[in-house]
């Protein structure tokens, strides 16, 4: 069969950008297929330290940083009129030897930097088309474009979103259930410094998320039911700009919202694999849950390391259902893990059962009381696995066989 690349990706959000590049600067040739990229998105991305190391060696962190502000201080904040309440409980990326945890960045600053390293690289073609069909052979895959074109490759990743067309032709079945919430998205401005830090205000019908941006500005992100989410995204400037002063029990001071404000639907969906029949699932094709604990776009691009690690491993042939299921392997401990738990949390708000209030509240007061667990927690946030190890190095049997 003769190949016009080696991967053809589908999808032009930042995990299809990225996967782009990163597979091309590990050698294979790629194409990427979607649309123009969306320069409209006011939400910003909140990418954690591993992240950021990774954009570096992709040579784009300078260039997606702009506009960026850190995360020093991430805080948690009972905002419920329940019976048991939890402590505020900070988390200090100086505790574990950190300058910051991440750089919250306006999505609208990091797409069009993504999208112009792609076009700047020789090794990406790229196709300004949706794909219309996929049709997945023994020894490839061939992508029969809206423009009429045919692309054959190796491998496909499917970067195309929640609703990835491209994970349907790969006959991967998917769990799917809405929240039954929504979320309202915009930026601020505030008379009091945010000093770094990022506050997550739990309520009975979700997070409020309140992230930094550069200067006196802050972003937002509050969940709510969605009749809720639309009100409040229909009211005037000044109500509006009230009620989240409000919320916050005036943390930052007076508050007035900036223009454009946008709601987004919030579901859960899990794929049964991450991988088969020549599709490989990264971003939003491999895991959708609610906005908390800045888990989604970090999530997104441990899958295209993991994807780098796949073709790496098998670079006769990636695609091959060997590398397919290596990489399914390599990304299922991680995805269950962080979906399952952001779910539990976001269900554990929206309940009123006082055993489950009771757990969570037990839960965050020995995070706040307990620094040795504190740090575990970060460093497990960071990174998956990164407390454990770091438990290892501090107090395994080599360390204390040394210590003795």
């Amino acid at each position: 069969m003769k190949f016009d690349a080696d991967i053809v990706i589908a999808g032009t959000g930042p995990a299809g950008l990225l996967a782009a590049l990163a597979l091309a600067q590990a050698g294979l040739s790629a194409i990427l297929v979607g649309p123009p990229v969306n320069t409209g998105d006011r939400r910003t991305t909140a990418l954690m330290k591993p992240s950021l190391d990774f954009l570096d060696g992709l040579g784009v962190l300078d260039a997606v940083k702009e506009g960026s502000a850190p995360l020093r201080v991430m805080r948690i904040a009972d905002a419920t009129s329940r019976l048991l309440r939890s402590p505020v409980v900070s988390f200090r990326a100086a505790e574990i030897g950190e300058e910051y945890f991440g750089l919250n960045i306006p999505n609208r600053n990091m797409l069009p930097a993504l999208d112009a390293a792609v076009k700047a690289n020789d090794g990406i073609r790229i196709e300004t088309s949706i794909v219309a069909h996929w049709q997945p052979l023994e020894d490839g895959i061939q992508a029969e474009l809206e423009n009429g074109k045919i692309i054959t490759a190796k491998l496909a990743v499917a970067a195309d979103g929640r609703l990835s067309p491209a994970r349907e032709a790969a006959g991967i079945s998917v769990r799917t259930a809405s929240t039954g919430q929504s979320a309202l998205v915009l930026d601020f401005a505030h008379t009091r410094p945010h000093d770094d830090t990022s506050t997550e205000f739990h309520t009975e019908h979700g997070p409020f998320t309140v992230v930094p941006l550069p200067g006196m500005r802050s972003s937002l992100v509050w969940v709510s039911r969605p009749h809720r989410a639309e009100e409040l995204k229909a009211l005037p400037d000044a109500e509006l700009s009230r009620l989240i002063e409000e919320r916050m029990q005036s943390m930052l001071g007076r508050v007035e919202v900036s223009p454009g404000r946008q709601v987004y639907p919030l579901n859960v969906t899990l794929p049964a694999r991450f991988a088969a029949n020549r599709i490989a699932l990264v971003g939003e094709a491999a895991h959708v849950f609610p906005p908390i604990g800045a888990q989604g776009l970090n999530l997104g691009i441990r899958d295209v390391e993991g994807l780098v690690k796949m073709a790496r491993r098998y670079p006769a042939d990636p695609g091959a259902a060997a590398a397919l299921s290596y990489y399914d392997r390599l990304r299922r401990p991680d995805i269950i893990a962080r979906s399952s738990a952001v779910d539990l949390l976001n269900r554990s708000l929206m309940a009123d059962a006082l055993p489950v209030q009771f757990v969570r509240t037990a839960g965050l007061n020995l995070l706040g009381a307990v620094p040795p667990l504190r740090n575990f927690f970060m460093r497990e946030g960071l990174r998956t696995g990164a407390g454990i190890m770091s438990l290892f190095r501090e107090r395994g049997p080599v360390a204390r066989f040394r210590s003795e």
